[in-house]
């Protein structure tokens, strides 16, 4: 069981740095339309739609990969003091209620949403029309991977309650850890504050 949660949690990870890039995507054609625009003098209508439907794919798909790292926002001040049982009570409870019912109208809404953009081909209103129906499958796929990373989590609920602490996560970024930084280069706190002293010594004389 535990290899199949990882294992979906790899996917979650996977899918959210591939669309990460998408910030690549919107740096360059942002960069690239301020150019045209202001020394080119020639802009494109249609930019506007691409930077609007790109950063929508990113912030979609960013929810199963946030979620598989335990990155979403909650009252950690008052949270983080409960046993892990308590939380798991906790999480079970709100993803009965508020998560699974919203992702799942999520998801079978954006299906429909999908296909009648798809049956009309819908595009943007403007002199370049882009084609919507593409971005618009986004909200359905991004729905389900959400959908599919909070089943996981549900899980992970109900082993913490058996157990009594919560089972391991894959592991991706970290926050710096500055006392295991300042051992890997060897450095000191008599150290920083001499340098400190040297600093304001030095700006002293200046």
């Amino acid at each position: 069981m535990q290899n199949l949660l990882l294992a979906i949690d790899r996917f979650s990870t996977w899918i959210g740095k591939l669309f990460a890039w998408a910030v690549v995507g919107l740096t360059l054609l942002i960069s690239w339309e301020v150019f045209s625009r202001y020394v080119l003098n020639k802009p494109h209508a249609w930019v506007l739609d691409a930077q609007i439907m790109l950063y929508g794919v990113l912030f979609m798909c960013a929810g199963a990969y946030t979620l598989s790292k335990a990155g979403h926002v909650r009252g950690d001040v008052l949270y983080g003091f409960f046993r892990p049982r308590t939380q798991a009570t906790i999480d079970l409870v709100l993803y009965f209620v508020f998560f699974l019912p919203g992702i799942v109208a999520l998801t079978w809404a954006g299906w429909f949403y999908f296909n009648d953009s798809l049956s009309i081909r819908e595009q943007t209103f403007n002199a370049d029309p882009l084609p919507v129906y593409p971005f618009k499958f986004v909200i359905p796929f991004a729905g389900g991977v959400l959908l599919l990373q909070g089943l996981v989590e549900i899980v992970r609920c109900v082993i913490c309650l058996r157990d009594g602490d919560w089972p391991s996560r894959e592991e991706d970024v970290e926050e710096v850890d500055v006392d295991k930084l300042k051992e890997m280069v060897h450095v000191k706190d008599a150290d920083i504050e001499a340098l400190d002293k040297f600093v304001v010594k030095e700006g002293g004389k200046s």
